[in-house]
Parts: structure tokens; sequence; C-alpha cells
């Protein structure tokens, strides 16, 4: 990495002052040694602020490495995330904790890991590991975590499952902050949810949600990823409670990625009319504070974390520093990539036709997806058959779903799906919230079989299959990670959803979205590899009415 050390004239935003000012900053070995005022605000300089910060992000879920996502993060003034690891902990426990832990030490990028609350998530999937208490015990003993990651499993906290407080417990013994996940929680129940301890929640889809949370005291976090999309519906809380919301990613596939981070959602905000000082706030100071991260706020003492910015409107970085070491400038990253060992798991069974064959019925359940929603609704409706089966029905956008498990030599389950839109052809991927099965949607069995078992024989990625053809991007990192740069991902990345969308779909992400249909904890139909689920009463049901 290049000198710690450095002199600047710059318009200093000082964001909790809420005041900007023409000074000199110097730094040395990475930390600032003073700051002078000069003047006050001249629109001839451009701007300094402290790094943005994704306050939850699954950096597997860009399908890069730690150090090839800061690749990307950087370029866009993104200095720090705080990043739950849940994704390869549900393929291979503490292994692939591990594995992020000691990528993440090549990139000088701050990821601050969370420890893992839900492996598996439920108890209704297969998943590659199960961590317990005493699991993360060893984790937060070690200092490799932070906080406690998303509690998505909401009915243990409400039933005080003993096995999910002992993982409560154990944060607030170590004083780290608990991360929330409850989607559509209401009433008394969240402020039973918030009472165990949780602060949190990234889930809020409506503005009545997310206000009964913050009355909870819960601090919600506007989230704009690749799929799930609240930015629109939330975004007035930025002037409401700007000491209360932080903004994150979640989950963002490379080309989003390579095109924007937080600072594109910032601006967005600064667009709507919301004041840069309660923005910046959001952007930059509230994760520091909440989670206690030894992130620089632009303050004598500080690490020099920092963007230099071309004016305070578009948020467009034109250089970002990180502990006082240039790692992005005008558009190009200084950090190195670095070569990466495959870790994986996988033991699926090839699939062939007569696998998908389920027996003619008059009504059926279909789940039906909404572009820019993680929520499903149930749809029941007629079946479409042939001779004595179900089939798919590309006229009313009916699609054969299925959810295959990676782990044990099983049968696939099952399900009908409306939303996707294909026209002809098949969608598979291995990365499947959050145990990460193998998921496809097709609308036609060969396509589905061919593409299916290519996958197989790559021991996990994302593929395009139509017409005897198959399109891929391999994952041999988990099933969920590539080994190559991030812009080569990026660049194959968007050629295989393009492909998707000349296939018929209309989403705007149809491999995030297809990722989420096996997310049991989010109503109101998911499917798992043990079957179609119900997660409104939290038990499985029957494709047939």
């Amino acid at each position: 990495m290049n000198n710690r050390s450095g002199k600047i004239q710059i318009n200093i935003v000082d964001i909790l002052q809420q005041h900007i000012f023409l000074a000199e900053l110097s730094w040395d070995k990475g930390i600032i040694q003073a700051i002078t005022p000069l003047a006050e605000e001249d629109k001839a300089y451009s701007y300094l602020i402290p790094g943005f910060i994704d306050a939850h992000v699954h950096i597997e879920s860009s399908m890069l490495t730690p150090v090839e996502f800061s690749r990307l993060a950087t370029r866009h003034g993104t200095v720090a995330s705080v990043s739950d690891p849940h994704e390869i902990a549900n393929v291979m426990g503490l292994e692939g904790m591990r594995f992020m832990l000691d990528n993440a030490e090549k990139t000088a990028f701050k990821i601050f890991f969370g420890a893992p609350s839900c492996v598996p998530a439920t108890p209704f999937e297969t998943a590659g590991a199960v961590l317990n208490a005493e699991h993360l015990e060893g984790l937060f003993k070690a200092g490799d975590v932070s906080y406690l990651s998303e509690v998505m499993n909401y009915p243990d906290v409400l039933n005080k499952e003993p096995k999910t407080l002992a993982k409560l417990a154990l944060a607030q013994s170590y004083s780290c902050p608990i991360d929330g996940h409850a989607p559509g929680l209401s009433g008394s129940q969240v402020e039973q949810y918030a009472q165990a301890g949780i602060s949190t929640d990234h889930e809020c889809s409506t503005l009545a949600e997310a206000k009964a949370k913050l009355a909870a005291g819960m601090k919600i976090l506007i989230r704009e990823g690749s799929a799930a999309r609240n930015f629109d519906t939330l975004h007035s809380l930025i002037s409401l409670y700007p000491e209360q919301v932080m903004l994150c990613s979640d989950d963002k596939h490379p080309d989003d990625l390579q095109a924007g981070h937080i600072n594109q959602l910032a601006a967005r905000a600064i667009a709507l009319g919301h004041s840069v000082f309660d923005v910046l706030r959001c952007a930059c100071i509230n994760p520091v504070l909440h989670y206690g991260l030894s992130v620089g706020q632009l303050k004598v003492g500080d690490a020099m974390d920092a963007v230099e910015l071309a004016g305070l409107h578009e948020l467009k970085p034109l250089k970002t520093w990180i502990s006082g070491a240039v790692v992005a400038e005008k558009g190009k990253s200084h950090i190195v990539s670095t070569d990466t060992p495959a870790c994986n798991q996988f033991n699926a069974r090839k699939v062939s036709a007569t696998d998908f064959l389920i027996s003619a019925v008059d009504q059926v359940r279909v789940i039906k997806v909404f572009d820019g929603e993680l929520l499903t609704e149930e749809w029941q409706t007629a079946a479409s058959t042939e001779q004595g089966y179900l089939v798919p029905d590309t006229q009313r956008d009916i699609l054969l779903l299925t959810v295959i498990n990676r782990y044990q030599a099983k049968p696939p389950s099952i399900a009908l799906i409306h939303g996707f839109g294909l026209q002809q052809g098949a969608l598979v991927s291995t990365v499947a919230h959050d145990s990460h099965n193998i998921i496809a949607v097709a609308a036609d069995i060969d396509s589905l079989c061919l593409a299916v078992n290519r996958i197989i024989d790559q021991q996990g990625g994302i593929a395009v299959a139509q017409q005897g053809k198959v399109d891929l991007l391999p994952l041999p990192i988990a099933g969920l990670m590539s080994d190559q740069d991030g812009d080569t991902v990026a660049a194959r990345y968007t050629e295989l959803d393009q492909a998707a969308k000349q296939l018929g779909s209309p989403l705007r992400a149809p491999f995030m979205t297809l990722s989420f249909m096996a997310l049991l904890v989010i109503p109101e139909l998911k499917l798992s590899d043990q079957g179609l689920f119900d997660g409104r009463s939290f038990q499985f049901t029957d494709l047939k009415v």
C-alpha cells in the first residue's frame, strides 16, 4: 500500500456540528495529526467526509471474496462494512468463517464481521453446518466478531427458545449489539423482540412497520440491494429520525456494486431534499456509533478514513483513504487482487426428467413474486396438466420451482411460481438463502435438468439454459463466490443477467430474486429442499389446495 502520511487543503464536512469549512488536514502513519481551519467553505475546493459504511451486507452475495468486494466498494468511497458471513457459515460452518476472516486480512478495507446467529436459518431446511452458542463463543472470545448477526428466527425469540436465548445472552455478555430480522412483525411482538436485546432491523417494507420498530427502541437500516429495495418507501425516516437510521445494501450483485454503493443511495436521498448532514450522518456516522466501529470520523487522533468528493450532491468520490493510504482514486482501486484457494461442500445427486413429474391435481398453491420485494404471496389457481402430470404454463407465467439438497443425495422438492416470466429455458443457482442448496426456476424440464446437472458438475455457480445450451458462471468458493477479480465477475454476471431477461423475465435482478425463494423466514410462501413452506404459520404446506 502507498504512503500513509500526507497533507491536504480541502473543505471539511463536520457532520455532527453541521458545519463546512476550509482547512488544512495532515496525517502521519495513518492517524490525523491536525485540522487547521483556514476559512469558511470555499467551493473552489473539493470536500472531505468520513468514509461511507455499509451497515449490513452479506459479502458473499456479491459473488466476490472480501478482497474483491473491497476493490469495488472503495471506488465508491466505502471504507468499511458491517458484514454478516452467515451465507458461507451455513455452507461450511466455522471453516467458512475462517475463510472470510483470513481473506479479509488481505485488504485494507475495514470489515467488521458478526457471529452468525442462525446456522441453520430454520429447522425446516438442510444446511451444511450447525453453529450453537458454544461455537460462537470462540469467535467472540478471539475478537473475530463484533456483534451478533441478524436473528432471523424471530418465532424462537418470541417463544423464548433456550438455544436462541443463549446466543443473545452470549452477545450481551461481551457488550456486543444484536442485529434483527423480523419482516412484518407488529404490535406487542415488536416490543417483545426489541426487549430481548435486538437493536436493529433492515426488513421493513412499510413506513408504519419501521415507525413501530423505532418506537420500540430499534434502529432502522434502510436497505437498497439488488433484489430488496425499500428506499423509496422508507427514505422519509432520514429527516424524521436522523440519529436512528443507517443505510445498507444487504445483498448486492457484482454488476450493481460495480456501478455504485452507499454513495449512490446517499445521493438519491440528497436529491429528494434531505439535509446533506442528516444523510451523511446515516451513511457515515451512525454505524460507527451503534456498532462501536474503529473507523475514523475526521477528528484529530482518528484514523484517516475519508473520501474526497467533487461536490455534495452527486457524491462522486475522487479519492478514498483508509488508515491514511489511498485505496482508490478516480474509479481505480489500489487494493491488490490475491490468489484465493477454493473451499466447498457439495454432494448433490444428478437429476432426470422423471424427478419432476407430479401427478395432476385440480387446484394448486403458487408462489407469487414481486419485483423489488422479498415478500411473496400465495396464489391459489387451477393447475395446468398434460398426460396426467402438472406442467409449467408460460401463458399464465406459472413456472416450475425446485430446490435440490446440495449436501445429501436426495430427490428435489418442487413448487410452482409466478412472476419470473420465462417463456423458455431455466435459471439455476447455488446461491439460495440461507442454506444454499441448488435452486432453479424453469419453463421446461429438459432445460432444467441440463442446467442443474452442469451446476453439479461444477460444484456450484449460476447458469442459464435454453435450447440445449448452458451458459455458466462457476462459483468454486462454497458455491457462493468466484475466485476471479471483481470486474471480470461483474461482466460475466451481466451477461447471464441479460440472458435471463432475454428468456422473458421482467425482474430487475432475476438471479437475486431467485436466491430468496428459499428464504423461509420471509412470508408468505417459500420452498426449501424439504418442501413448500408457509412463513405465516411457520410450517410446511401442500402444493395441492
